[in-house]
């Protein structure tokens, strides 16, 4: 049974270690220490006289651990002291210590500690709305900086505290991200960016359905390339082949490619007909015998033939795309005009006229309207066989032929599959275009008033199945409902007729107004119907533009009404998602009476506040993210009794969540702690494996290898004098930050060893790392990484790495100092006091060094003793990265035009020189220092907690499960997660998990 330290502070074995404090060590600090470190104020806040027991001591293991380092380096007492203390003397000394902490050890090993309830870091917080959302808001943006423990963690109690100035920015960052909730008919979603304006509803539905049309491909000569591929799917190796397995294959639309393939292979003037027609009996029945040997279908048949099996791929592609380009020009010269539909009186631009021609647009679309015995140029090379097919006949059977031909061809081949933007309808489109008007997305065509007209027939009726076809329906269904554009189309168009149209300026249209709330009623929409026709009738209309007229009312009518029914018919559905969305935000179940609390604040805010359904539901989902249970991590402990008690399944879930994502649980990890099988060894152990191949594994890599190797916030960083280094711009900062962002989580995927930090041969650049480190560079933007081979570049693994070489240099020069400390603190994990106050300062200008060396400069900075004793532990370190400039660039000589020297005598006297030579020392002596630190950094990062003596235990399994595993990096997890401190808590008093937002 473990034990809690403090609980019981003496214990069996305590008895001689007492004795022997009370003997030995308290006389020592007395006589050796006392003078310095006691008082009022003792020297480094290290007050050693307050000890007067061993409890004392045991209770405060970080202080007595640098005590411990200091004695064993015989650096306490300081040479300058007055009296030292005999080798024998400081050994008795070193054992005690020694001893009394490995009791403690032994004696409270796997007590989880004090892990304090705390706030998401930023971080955390960002991370966890992108996965509750599916949107990267990143809402702390404008939060404060987390400050870190002592472990150098943002993630831990004893730094993330709430101020009421940080509640206040809470708050605001919930209602942001409650300003990006999209109520959708049948639940609620999160845009990329602020949907409460109109205009950023219509932005996001519009995306929406561009995005759907945009994946789909209808570039002609992939279906070609697709047709021909078939064609010869045994000389390709693939006799058994579909024209379903060639579709998928390259992304197009099995329906498409069936249809296309049928009209270079089998189509015949009976074919012909019938699939102009629909009737897929009469073409099956038609003749396959008889294809048609004249006409578009046959010139496209005789551009296919002319490539044989055993064609060169670039021949193949040029091939479809000729054929391509002469559907396209022989497409659009059979586009039927539509001209505008005039009524007395009424303007061209009138929605009534504007729809009418939108509609004639969209039932042309596949039609055959005259003009291909006009046809003059096609393309087509003089002379081939295609162009005899294209050639126009003179005999009126033939050339009655030659048309049917080109009902079929426009039918197959639309003159568009759909539109995704439009100029105004009414104005002639050369005109427009000439004018610089390209249009909007998906409008409908009209002048200074909003409307959206859907033109997609031939995509719907030509390449979608029937699960794309529901999802398209639904799309633009719900840019009607969110955007509520119907209602604002009616409202302008209003507006228009009484403004620029002059229409509606009669008295009798006085009672239809476009500010009138009850504008777009039924009772309304129908008089003024009537009315609006009425006129349109007197003045002499013909009767396609009265019908367009009625059309026009009983459309925008019919489309409101159901904007208006489907809207509060999905209510309930919006707070049943708000329950969703808690439960998932709460990272746990929801209990019955948080559920009825969501539904009981919302009716609050509508029958007390008077607030509309949308704002409410806004403000629903505000009051859940201000909840402690989003906004806090507690990690409760189960049920069980006991000084220390597992963590129940959802705490476990999210403790193990948050270690390896910097964020929320996913399903899959809910679902076990829901079966009630995490704290299964096995179980855990897995999840944690398909986390670490998880892309959020990033989120861990980020805030854990970012705060340990000190290079979070370089993304930010502006000590570079980009006047002198003119390549440092903000691509290349952002790549550097990147790199061991990138290299740490191949490490952490790949399951490699942990080792390759310090010795890889490889790391990873993109397009601006490539140019600074002088490699190859991969093709594409700064998006596209590549692994490469980097020991001849002078790189690879962490060390030579940019991020650390430019954020450890003051800008105008490199700094041995900085870049030693950073291998000696960070890599290796050893303390190094701060320096004192007075140590002067090198110059900040390398080329300003004068006859000096950087290297000789630092000698003279060391022959001050009270910087040698530090400096003799790190510069060397630095002065190995001498053939790296301030930005990290490789150089053979410095600013001030010195060669640079970068050989260097380590620690203990070994001798190396540049990265190799650092290398190999720490290979031969440090090694394992280096391995301990990561164990250690990991497991506080773990825990959010500052390391206790009781952790001693876990980093020595760390350290063997690494030797026995070839150092790789699914050791330390396994460790991490199986052990005590990770799956339990301290039994304090469980707190209630119920509450209302």
């Amino acid at each position: 049974m473990l034990s809690v330290r403090g609980a019981d502070s003496a214990g069996a074995g305590s008895g001689p270690l007492e004795r022997q404090f009370r003997e030995t060590v308290q006389p020592f600090v007395q006589t050796y220490c006392a003078s310095c470190h006691s008082g009022e104020k003792p020297k480094g806040d290290l007050d050693l006289g307050r000890f007067t027991t061993m409890e004392l001591v045991a209770k405060d293991q970080q202080r007595w651990g640098l005590v411990l380092e200091r004695l064993r380096e015989g650096e306490m007492p300081p040479q300058k002291a007055k009296e030292h203390p005999t080798p024998e003397q400081r050994r008795q000394i070193v054992d005690w210590i020694e001893t009394m902490r490995e009791f403690e050890v032994q004696r409270n090993a796997g007590d989880p500690g004090t892990v304090l309830a705390r706030r998401l870091s930023n971080s955390e917080y960002d991370y966890t709305i992108r996965d509750l959302t599916g949107v990267d808001i990143r809402p702390a943006k404008d939060f404060p900086v987390d400050p870190a423990n002592l472990a150098g963690f943002d993630n831990t109690g004893e730094s993330l505290t709430m101020s009421p100035a940080l509640l206040k920015k809470y708050l605001e960052a919930a209602r942001r991200v409650a300003d990006h909730a999209v109520l959708k008919m049948d639940g609620i979603a999160f845009a990329p960016h602020p949907v409460v304006a109109d205009t950023d509803r219509d932005k996001y539905c519009v995306n929406q359905i561009i995005s759907f049309y945009k994946r789909q491909k209808t570039d002609y000569a992939d279906y070609f390339e697709a047709a021909w591929r078939f064609k010869h799917r045994a000389a390709l190796g693939k006799p058994n082949a579909t024209l379903t397995n060639f579709a998928a294959e390259a992304g197009l639309s099995e329906r498409y490619l069936a249809i296309i393939w049928t009209t270079l292979e089998e189509m015949n003037v009976g074919a012909a007909s019938a699939a102009v027609t629909g009737d897929r009996t009469a073409a099956k029945a038609a003749p396959t015998s008889s294809k048609v040997e004249i006409g578009p279908t046959a010139a496209l048949r005789a551009m296919l033939e002319e490539l044989p099996a055993n064609a060169q791929q670039k021949d193949i592609r040029a091939n479809c795309e000729r054929m391509r380009d002469f559907v396209v020009k022989i497409r659009e010269k059979l586009v039927p005009e539509v001209k505008n539909l005039t009524a007395p009186k009424v303007h061209n631009g009138s929605q009534t006229m504007v729809m009418w021609k939108n509609r004639q647009f969209s039932a042309n679309r596949r039609r055959y309207a005259g003009g291909a015995l006009e046809l003059k140029e096609t393309g087509l090379p003089p002379g081939s066989k295609a162009a005899q097919f294209m050639a126009i006949p003179t005999e009126p059977a033939a050339r009655e032929q030659y048309e049917a031909m080109f009902t079929a061809f426009c039918s197959t081949f639309p003159d568009a599959f759909f539109v995704s933007e439009r100029a105004r309808v009414y104005i002639d489109a050369e005109k427009e275009k000439a004018a610089g008007r390209t249009g909007r997305l998906l409008n409908a065509g009209f002048h200074s008033q909003g409307g959206y007209y859907r033109d997609d027939g031939p995509l719907y009726e030509l390449m979608l199945d029937e699960p794309q076809k529901r999802e398209l329906d639904r799309l633009w269904k719900e840019l009607d409902f969110v955007t509520g554009a119907p209602m604002r189309q009616y409202s302008g168009f209003l507006w228009f007729d009484r403004t620029d149209s002059n229409y509606m300026r009669d008295p009798e249209f006085d009672p239809f107004r476009p500010e009138d709330k009850d504008a777009a009623s039924e009772k309304k929409i129908q008089q003024l119907a009537e009315i609006y026709s009425a006129k349109t009738r007197r003045l002499g209309a013909n009767d396609v533009a009265l019908q367009a007229i009625k059309d026009y009312f009983r459309d925008i009518n019919t489309v409101i009404r159901w904007v208006e029914q489907a809207r509060v018919a999905a209510e309930p559905s919006h707070l049943r998602a708000v329950q969703a969305f808690a439960e998932r935000a709460y990272r746990r179940p929801l209990s019955p009476k948080e559920r009825e609390g969501i539904v009981k604040f919302y009716h609050s805010l509508r029958d007390e506040n008077g607030l509309g359904h949308e704002d409410a539901v806004r403000d629903t989902i505000v009051g859940v993210l201000m909840s402690p249970h989003f906004c806090y991590r507690v990690d409760l402990p189960g049920r069980a009794e006991g000084p220390v008690r597992p963590l129940g399944d959802y705490a476990l879930a999210s403790r193990l969540s948050y270690f390896l994502w910097a964020s929320m649980p996913d399903q899959d990890l809910l679902d076990h702690a829901a079966a009630g099988d995490l704290h299964n060894p096995g179980v855990l152990k897995a999840q944690a494996r398909r986390m670490l191949h998880d892309s959020r594994v990033r989120g861990f890599v980020t805030e854990f290898a970012g705060n340990w190797l000190d290079f979070r916030r370089f993304e930010e960083h502006n000590a570079v004098d980009r006047e002198r280094f003119k390549s440092f711009d903000n691509d290349l900062r952002q790549a550097m930050f990147e790199e061991p962002i990138r290299f740490f989580a191949h490490v952490v995927s790949e399951d490699r060893p942990v080792l390759d930090f310090l010795y890889a041969d490889y790391t990873f650049v993109n397009t601006s790392l490539a140019r600074h480190y002088g490699m190859p560079q991969p093709a594409g933007g700064p998006d596209q990484w590549m692994k490469v081979n980097a020991n001849r570049y002078g790189r690879g693994g962490l060390l030579p790495m940019a991020v650390f070489l430019t954020k450890n240099a003051p800008g105008l020069r490199t700094s041995p100092v900085k870049r030693g400390y950073w291998v000696a603190r960070r890599v290796l994990g050893e303390y190094i006091p701060p320096p004192p106050p007075t140590v002067p300062l090198l110059p900040s200008d390398e080329a300003k060094l004068g006859e000096l060396s950087l290297r000789d400069a630092l000698v003279r900075h060391r022959a001050d003793k009270t910087c040698a004793t530090c400096h003799a532990k790190f510069d060397s370190f630095g002065l190995v990265f001498e053939g790296y400039g301030p930005i990290g660039e490789l150089r053979d000589k410095d600013l001030a035009g010195h060669a640079v020297d970068t050989r260097a005598t380590f620690p203990g006297g070994a001798e190396g020189s540049g990265l190799p030579g650092l290398r190999a020392y720490i290979r031969d002596h440090r090694q394992d220092q280096f391995v301990d630190n990561l164990c250690r950094k990991l497991l506080a990062y773990a825990l959010g907690r500052t390391l206790l003596l009781s952790d001693e235990l876990t980093v020595r399994q760390m350290r063997e499960s690494l030797a026995k595993n070839g150092y790789r990096f699914s050791g330390l997890i396994d460790t991490i997660v199986s052990s005590p401190q990770f799956g339990s808590k301290r039994g304090e008093a469980q707190a209630s998990q119920e509450g209302a937002p």
